[in-house]
């Protein structure tokens, strides 16, 4: 059986960060293995992260650092805020 070659991807939209890291900030304690999301998203000074995840909600009783966490269905709301 032959398979295809799977594509590789580079997005080069001048919308697209690439971000790395720089901090690992541990603030899910309940599932440890969403931290790299969390981490991701702080280091990148995102504005939102949107998930259904449960265990993100954490950010929204911390004073520092900030996240804000959209369910999707609240997706256009939040972004009706930046038109």
């Amino acid at each position: 059986m032959h398979l295809p070659k799977p594509k590789l991807v580079i997005d080069t939209n001048t919308n697209v960060i690439f971000a790395e890291p720089y901090f690992r900030w541990g603030i899910i304690e309940e599932d440890p293995d969403d931290n790299k999301f969390a981490d991701l998203a702080l280091s990148a000074t995102a504005d939102a992260m949107v998930t259904f995840d449960k265990h993100f909600s954490v950010f929204k009783n911390l004073p520092f650092p900030t996240l804000n966490i959209v369910h999707p269905k609240k997706f256009g709301t939040f972004m009706a805020k930046w038109s």
